[in-house]
């Protein structure tokens, strides 16, 4: 596909005109300075008594420049076309008369083009796993209103999208307060040269989704993402559905199946949203197993924002070490020394070594798996604390890495607030 070119930064251009000033003057008589003026392209005369020294020249230069505007003023009064607009909010003056070029030349840079980035969110692709009604959607619109969502059949593909420019940023879940962590996203954030810029937490609300008509005696399975399914375990027991329970790629994938194939045997667990998009009828509302259910989003983005301490930061970063689980501890205690607070800690097999023999033969041998640990922390790398631990914690590890430093997600919820 076709890629549109990026700018990647701009270099400040200081385009603002200068007036060019002899440096000799000549002494002992009077001299006029015949200036063209920047602004149109008449020329004008000033008489300029003799300058003997810095402080006369620099009130000479501010004479002219007065005059000019003085004139031009005047100009305007009298019905000129000499319109004043505010130069960086300070002084006033005049619009550059534009010079004749050839049309087919590229058409320079203004003010405009140099203008502050769009509001944050804004007129963003933000991609996500799954179809429309997915809970990876409302994530995506929750942390960038008014974002253009591009569903991905996979989170691979969410990955490579903001890899290859095809999107701005991915919207991805990591965990949930009761199902976990999403391993597989953990392993991805490894994989992918992706950080992550910003976390959003979403209140899970899950429907037992049917095609109109549909009694729960009909039912013969229920179908949907596997997190979800066990969440809803208990809930679908005491509803008297011991059926069948089949795994899906997403919760709002399950309802487009059931409306596409017209199941009526079937039943999916997804969003009310969802079964509005897919002309489902709500057959149970509210059927998750605590009501406290929430899923955390992190944001991807191709680079990194720069860490404040402003307000509060939560850092993700990822190490691996050589030494055992002995070295756990002192990696663990640079955190705890400097009184910073960890929120999650998460192991996952170090797929190149998954297993380390130790010993000989001679004298036995030991084996061991060999795992990476995912570490989230409540502070900023801009916090000299942050600094100093991750300091102390190279000197224990063989691999660390950053994987984002981004502010904490402190909107408020209640259970009993249905977002979707």
């Amino acid at each position: 596909m076709n890629s549109k070119p990026m700018i990647k930064s701009l270099s400040y251009l200081d385009t603002t005109p200068k007036l060019s000033i002899p440096r000799k003057i000549h002494q002992n008589r009077s001299q006029v300075c015949n200036i063209k003026s920047i602004y149109k392209h008449e020329s004008r005369n000033f008489s300029v008594g003799v300058v003997t020294n810095r402080a006369d020249w620099q009130s000479s230069c501010a004479i002219l420049a007065s005059n000019v505007v003085s004139q031009q003023s005047t100009e305007k009064t009298d019905g000129g076309n000499a319109d004043i607009t505010s130069i960086n909010g300070v002084h006033q003056t005049l619009d550059l008369v534009p010079v004749q070029q050839d049309t087919n030349l590229p058409k320079p840079l203004s003010i405009t083009d140099l203008s502050p980035a769009p509001m944050h969110g804004s007129q963003l692709r933000v991609a996500y796993q799954g179809v429309p009604g997915a809970y990876s959607e409302a994530a995506a619109g929750k942390a960038y209103p008014n974002c253009e969502a591009i569903p991905c059949d996979q989170f691979e593909v969410a990955f490579q999208a903001v890899e290859l420019w095809i999107a701005d940023r991915a919207v991805l879940p990591v965990e949930n307060s009761l199902g976990g962590s999403i391993h597989r996203n953990y392993d991805l954030l490894l994989r992918h040269n992706l950080h992550i810029v910003g976390e959003v937490q979403l209140p899970v609300h899950h429907c037992l989704l049917v095609l109109p008509g549909v009694r729960k005696e009909y039912l013969n399975r229920v179908i949907s993402h596997p997190q979800a399914l066990s969440q809803c375990e208990l809930t679908l027991t005491k509803l008297g559905l011991s059926v069948a329970r089949e795994a899906v790629d997403d919760t709002a994938g399950a309802a487009e199946f059931i409306a596409t194939h017209n199941l009526r045997d079937t039943a999916a667990i997804a969003s009310s949203r969802a079964a509005e998009l897919y002309g489902l009828q709500i057959l149970a509302d509210g059927i998750q197993d605590d009501s406290s259910n929430v899923t955390r989003f992190v944001m991807l983005a191709r680079e990194p924002i720069i860490p404040r301490t402003d307000r509060p930061f939560k850092t993700s970063i990822v190490f691996a070490h050589d030494k055992g689980t002995s070295v756990l501890f002192k990696v663990l205690s640079a955190f705890a020394f400097r009184n910073i607070s960890l929120t999650k800690i998460e192991s996952r097999p170090y797929r190149n070594r998954p297993i380390r023999v130790v010993g000989d033969a001679s004298t036995g041998t030991a084996k061991h798996f060999e795992y990476m640990f995912y570490v989230d922390f409540e502070a900023s790398m801009a916090d000299p604390r942050a600094q100093n631990a991750l300091a102390e914690v190279q000197e224990f590890t063989s691999f660390l890495r950053v994987l984002g430093s981004y502010p904490m997600d402190m909107t408020p919820w209640s259970p009993s607030n249905r977002d979707l």
